[in-house]
């Protein structure tokens, strides 16, 4: 499959239309990506993923183009409720895609299984103990998902540490797992339930909790993109650019909004593709926090070409199996549309996809402003939500932006206006 990311004029199609055009350009049959049309899962399905279902919610899916990561073009589903993230992304991607596109790598798909043992009498002998039976932990690990050893996972190493809390030492045990093309919490958790209680022997102590750490900082991923400067606007955007990322690293308060930005293209793919997004934004705020400072997740840089340099390293804890990524139909699509083979695939392409928007909202920041932008998108939601109808929608969109009041009851007025001009 030979996907095409670059859509000419796809803003202008109906959504019909669109679904066509990304189901040709992905090269994938014509009823692929059906329940984008259908709002994904009856009430039956849903009430399988959950408990105590009464409904379900739907969210536009847009899909962001330009893409290329790794020299390979991806068109990408994302699920979100904000205006201008998708057209943001694809705009951001078009801008890096002329000079190479994103280049990502990743390290191996390491989750830690933690284990907490307290009322442990000695914990730095209980820690050497530990240590000592590495081999047997490991090898009762193993036993617990022999399908994810047949597959080259499975249980790597024993890490152990004595952490001082308010109410005394603790003897905190890590088993770092490889769990393939899964997310990876059942496998974990599963190891450190069948670990605890011989964990607990060997330390003198008694198990408490067991449970996988979404600090997934073993399974990392980095990535870095050059941006035209004459695309970005000039050299002035560039360097104010580079200002921006200075402030964003230096100072947690706008390290906040800044990493909000990447979380807006980072957690509209994972949701789209039906990965936990409340891991992947948890792993990733306690990233940004690894140096004891919350500081920004990225970095912007003039490079020796006079272009913007963009790079960025995030922990990604997200599968292709298991969960909601198989058993939500939309999911699925979500999945054939972007083509990936693998969890660590998928992940570059998520953090590649987060590197972009992030530079999308630096560039709206340093150049017009944000609202500029993100404000004429939100006045077509304004319009839809005081009753205009599809046809009347971009009308008085327009008329909110000129008057510069992206009110509803403004909108309301307006839509009275055209309505009677056309009686």
């Amino acid at each position: 499959m030979v996907v095409k990311s670059r859509i000419s004029g796809l803003r202008e199609l109906s959504v019909q239309e669109r679904r066509a055009a990304v189901v040709k350009s992905a090269e994938l049959s014509e009823d692929a990506l059906g329940t984008f049309g259908t709002g994904g899962i009856s009430d039956d399905q849903a009430d399988h993923m959950i408990e105590n279902v009464i409904g379900r919610i739907a969210l536009p899916v847009g899909v962001a183009t330009n893409l290329t990561v790794n020299g390979r073009d991806y068109l990408v589903p994302m699920a979100t409720e904000e205006p201008s993230v998708v057209a943001a992304a694809s705009n951001a991607a078009r801008i890096c895609r002329g000079l190479g596109g994103v280049h990502a790598t990743a390290t191996a798909p390491v989750m830690i299984a933690q284990i907490q043992l307290v009322e442990v009498d000695n914990p730095e002998a209980a820690r050497l103990k530990i240590l000592e039976a590495r081999e047997e932990i490991l090898e009762k690990a193993n036993l617990q998902d022999q399908v994810l050893v047949s597959l080259g996972g499975g249980a790597l190493d024993v890490q152990v540490r004595t952490v001082p809390t308010r109410s005394g030492e603790q003897v905190i045990v890590h088993i770092l797992v490889d769990v393939r093309d899964a997310m990876g919490a059942n496998a974990v958790n599963t190891m450190a339930e069948a670990l605890a209680p011989r964990l607990a022997e060997i330390a003198g102590g008694r198990p408490l909790l067991r449970i996988l750490s979404n600090k997934a900082d073993r399974r990392l991923f980095r990535v870095r993109a050059e941006f035209d400067a004459a695309l970005l606007g000039g050299e002035e955007v560039v360097r104010d650019i580079v200002l921006a990322s200075d402030l964003a690293a230096a100072d947690s308060y706008r390290a906040a909004t800044h990493n909000k930005g990447i979380m807006n293209g980072i957690s509209a793919v994972v949701l789209a593709t039906g990965n936990d997004t409340r891991a992947v934004e948890a792993g990733c705020h306690a990233h940004a926090a690894r140096h004891g400072v919350y500081s920004a997740l990225s970095r912007f840089e003039h490079n020796a070409a006079g272009h913007l340099e963009g790079t960025m390293e995030v922990p990604l804890a997200v599968g292709l199996v298991g969960g909601a990524t198989r058993a939500h139909p939309t999911a699925r699509d979500a999945i054939s549309l972007l083509g990936v083979e693998t969890a660590t695939e998928l992940s570059q392409v998520i953090a590649a996809v987060g590197l972009v928007q992030n530079l999308a909202a630096c560039r709206a920041l340093a150049a017009e402003g944000i609202q500029r932008g993100h404000m004429t998108l939100h006045a077509r939601t304004v319009a839809a939500s005081a009753g205009a109808t599809p046809a009347e929608v971009a009308q008085v969109a327009v008329r909110l932006v000129q008057a510069g009041r992206i009110k509803d009851d403004y909108a309301r007025d307006v839509l009275v206006e055209l309505r009677g001009a056309q009686a």
